[in-house]
């Protein structure tokens, strides 16, 4: 079943889609859960537990606050991130917070919060459960919840009904990269095309076309912020907001009429390491396919902007997003977008083979070659450890999503060197990904436990 357009790309908070978009969208369902089932005016105690990778990076990755907004009914794509803070601190303040938006509950954090750092729920690294209690401690509802990666959330029973869900027929439900290639050759259709159409059975050609509107220009503000916003990013590490210094560089360099050999490299550098730093800080980055590698697609799409300005159309935008699209969805469906899952070569790897099989269509591709730029993407990418410094995603996520989009870029520009035939498929590699993921010790899958997060001392 293919995923959704609006499913990979989301607007939401950093900084990170599995431990902050996640776990704040499934506060917000106990929430929904309390008032469906007529509870909320009995609660009088709600109680949050966080398991897995969720419990072990949870501090560095915002998944505390998250939580709690979620839970006082903030959804990521709705809240303002500049009142994110303000929020908080009047929720400390009172220890009390709106549950569900509407009902006031007695919240202290070190008692309603809690990091169960020695325990995996089993059916992902990422679990939270919920418990809500009455005024006698009787419990009155529990649930719990799997962040399993690019925001999407799972409750236990719907593990089972996913893998069971058949879904809308759609004309084109490719569930491979040869199935797609099939269908392109049958149909005559771009992989942009067919993925489109499949969108457009889901809902009207308007709705489909407001949603890349918005993805493109929350990819475009971002960049802006990220850009001009000066600063330390927060979390301990003491790490120099970069992006406005590099960018001011860049600019005397061009008036000076000395531009760099490598500035377009540079160019898709800039744009990734400004959109990640705007991540670590919480600010709005759109998940593509996930937080950790927010920077890749948008750092793409604008040196696609940059260096082909007469091309770079809306047309052309929705083509790169629709075709990063079907790359994304065939990932998230046979193998995995969730660091805490395979490591980072799910987020920054999936997000590299997007990214250069989007700027492959948005140049004029064939099929052929989308697929190859897409399998080049992921190939150099096989093995990518997981390993944030204090479990925070700034080192070494923001420069990794740099090095990503340069890859990006490479990739589809020998894929278009070439005629599309090549020795290693698109689904071959995604298997190799999958595999790669099950074998790497857990300490390499966003636990902050190896790698980096040991060898570097945080402070």
């Amino acid at each position: 079943m293919s995923v959704s357009l609006f499913d990979l790309f989301k607007v939401g908070l950093g900084p990170s889609s599995s431990h902050t978009v996640g776990p704040m969208k499934a506060g917000v369902r106990f929430g929904e859960a309390l008032a469906a089932a007529g509870l909320l005016p009995r609660v009088a105690q709600v109680r949050a537990e966080l398991f897995g990778s969720l419990a072990l990076t949870g501090k560095g990755h915002a998944t505390d606050s998250a939580v709690i907004l979620g839970l006082a009914g903030h959804l990521p794509d709705k809240i303002d991130p500049d009142q994110v803070a303000p929020l908080l601190a009047g929720i400390a303040a009172e220890q009390s917070l709106p549950l569900a938006g509407a009902f006031p509950v007695p919240f202290v954090e070190a008692r309603d919060l809690l990091f169960q750092m020695a325990e995996t729920l089993p059916r992902h690294t990422n679990g939270l459960r919920f418990t809500a209690y009455d005024a006698e401690g009787g419990e009155l509802l529990s649930r719990i919840t799997y962040s399993v990666g690019g925001g999407f959330i799972l409750d236990e029973a719907e593990f089972d009904q996913v893998a069971a869900a058949r879904g809308p027929v759609l004309p084109f439900p490719f569930n491979s990269g040869a199935e797609l290639l099939g269908m392109g050759m049958t149909s005559g259709l771009s992989i942009a095309q067919m993925v489109m159409a499949n969108e457009l059975a889901l809902r009207p050609r308007a709705e489909v076309e407001e949603h890349l509107r918005r993805v493109w220009e929350a990819m475009q503000a971002c960049v802006k912020r990220g850009l001009s916003t000066e600063g330390i990013l927060p979390g301990g590490l003491r790490v120099k907001r970069r992006a406005p210094g590099l960018h001011r560089a860049m600019q005397r360099s061009l008036a000076a009429n000395q531009p760099s050999p490598t500035l377009a490299f540079e160019r898709a550098s800039l744009y990734a390491i400004a959109v990640n730093e705007e991540n670590a800080c919480g600010g709005r980055v759109v998940t593509a396919p996930t937080n950790g590698a927010a920077g890749l697609i948008p750092a793409v799409l604008h040196y696609f902007k940059d260096c082909w300005p007469e091309l770079a159309q809306e047309e052309k935008i929705f083509e790169f997003l629709l075709t990063a699209t079907a790359i994304g969805s065939l990932f998230k469906t046979r193998a995995s977008i969730s660091g805490a899952e395979v490591g980072c070569q799910g987020e920054v790897g999936v997000a590299c083979s997007m990214a250069a099989a989007g700027l492959a269509a948005a140049l004029g591709g064939s099929n052929a070659q989308i697929e190859n730029a897409a399998e080049i993407g992921m190939e150099h990418n096989l093995g990518l450890t997981c390993d944030p410094i204090a479990g925070l995603v700034q080192i070494p996520c923001i420069e990794r999503n740099a090095m990503g989009a340069v890859k990006a870029i490479n990739a589809a520009a020998l894929a278009l060197q070439g005629d599309g035939t090549h020795r290693v498929s698109l689904d071959q590699v995604i298997e190799t990904m999958r595999q790669t993921g099950h074998d790497m010790m857990t300490k390499y899958k966003e636990t902050a436990q190896g790698g980096l997060a040991v060898n570097v001392v945080a402070c």
